[in-house]
Formats: structure tokens, sequence, C-alpha cells
């Protein structure tokens, strides 16, 4: 169901900000060297205000990334200036000697959503909407038809 209100939702899905990115590393000594910022960065992460969640992933064979979520956009950028982090990106983008490539991407939620059950702030209903959300262009999205069983 549509709504606005995410207040039951769990942290991630209270969340308006969020961050993607990942690193390349070197080498396995890298990601070694890493570890000694990484553990306090990611402490001082979650005791910010404005923390909400977050995972992390590896491809192979060097590269590993983080999703992470923040209250407002606000939260994730007092995060960027944290100390650790700024220690990390500092070693991260000395040249080529520790890392050889990475990305950030900054994403803002949209004030609206869907919930349903226990997540539901309005109401522990489980239920689907009438219509999709419409595209770009549209005035409307075509209606849900649920198939027969």
């Amino acid at each position: 169901m549509r709504t606005t209100d995410f207040s039951k939702a769990p942290p991630q899905g209270q969340a308006t900000a969020m961050f993607v990115g990942a690193t390349r590393y070197r080498g396995p000594i890298s990601i070694i060297t890493l570890s000694f910022t990484w553990y306090r960065m990611v402490r001082d992460m979650k005791r910010m205000k404005g923390y909400r969640w977050h995972k992390v992933y590896w491809e192979f064979p060097f590269t590993l990334g983080t999703i992470a979520f923040f209250s407002d956009r606000d939260a994730l950028l007092r995060f960027a200036r944290s100390r650790h982090h700024r220690k990390l990106m500092v070693w991260v983008t000395d040249g080529k000697k520790n890392a050889t490539g990475g990305y950030i991407r900054l994403y803002n939620a949209e004030p609206e959503g869907y919930s349903n059950g226990v997540w539901r702030a309005e109401g522990d209903v489980m239920a689907h909407i009438p219509e999709f959300s419409a595209l770009t262009g549209e005035e409307q999205g075509p209606p849900v038809v649920r198939e027969r069983r």
C-alpha cells in the first residue's frame, strides 16, 4: 500500500539518503592494511546521529563495496567528513599503490513508497495497490490485475 509514513519500517526503510560505493584494492596486502582504519570508521559511523544501516559486499578478486543508509543527506555528508573516513579516502586515493579504482554514488528517497503488514504505520494491513505508479508521461498508472488461480 502506498504511504509516506515509514516510522514502523526497519531502519533502512526509514532512511532517506543512501550511499553506494566500491573500491578495487591492489591486492590482499591492501585489504589487510585497510582493516586497521576501516573497523574504526565503521564503529564511528554506527555511533553517528542519523546512521540507519549498512552492508558490505565483495566482488572477485579485490573489490569491497558498501551500501549505507542514513536518516537524511546531511547525516550522510557528516559521516563523509569524519576523521576515519577522511583518513581512509586519503589512503585509498594515494596514487595507485593501494587501490586501482573506486566510485561513490549518493541517492535520495522519494517521500512516498510502499509498506505492508507489520511495517505499515497506518495499520497492520497486507494489501496490494489498485494501480501501478505512473511512469514519466503518464497521468495515472494502469490497474493492477490479479491473475486468477
